[in-house]
């Protein structure tokens, strides 16, 4: 296990308007206001999109196992924020839902709103974090400063 510490900063509401794609949205959000730190949560509705529901088989690294969505979705979502040689990087996790199918893991690529999404940001500040390439995943994992002791 690793850790940082630190507090939480500076707070935003964004909406992320009908037709806007999230992820880049959100990256250039942060960018402009020197968020590399912090994480985001929100809600309302997408109309198109990719999301990875988990390796396809169980190994390292993992081969992902993508669904594609379209038609207007619910969403229900997290992220964190941790610097990276190009800027803040998002990790987001949500759970998407139409009718009685319910798709839940990673958004990746463009993903499209569909009226409006509520985001809340919280700025972490003092948290010593990096993301850093990792051979046994094959991922660009979060580097903590801290390690638990044995």
């Amino acid at each position: 296990m690793q850790y940082t510490e630190g507090k939480p900063g500076r707070v935003f509401i964004v909406r992320v308007d009908h037709d806007e794609d999230l992820i880049a949205t959100l990256t250039k959000f942060l960018t402009d206001h020197k968020i590399n730190n912090g994480y985001i949560r929100f809600i309302g509705a997408l109309q198109s999109g990719q999301i990875v529901t988990g390796p396809k088989v169980l190994c390292l690294p993992p081969d992902p196992n993508f669904e594609s969505f379209s038609g207007g979705w619910e969403v229900l979502g997290m992220a964190t924020i941790t610097p990276d040689t190009n800027g803040p990087h998002l990790h987001i996790h949500a759970s998407v839902g139409k009718g009685e199918r319910v798709l839940t893991g990673c958004l990746r690529g463009e993903i499209i709103t569909y009226i409006v999404i509520e985001a809340v940001i919280t700025e972490l500040v003092g948290v010593d974090v990096q993301r850093e390439s990792d051979p046994v995943t094959g991922l660009c994992l979060p580097v903590l400063k801290h390690e638990r002791s044995p």
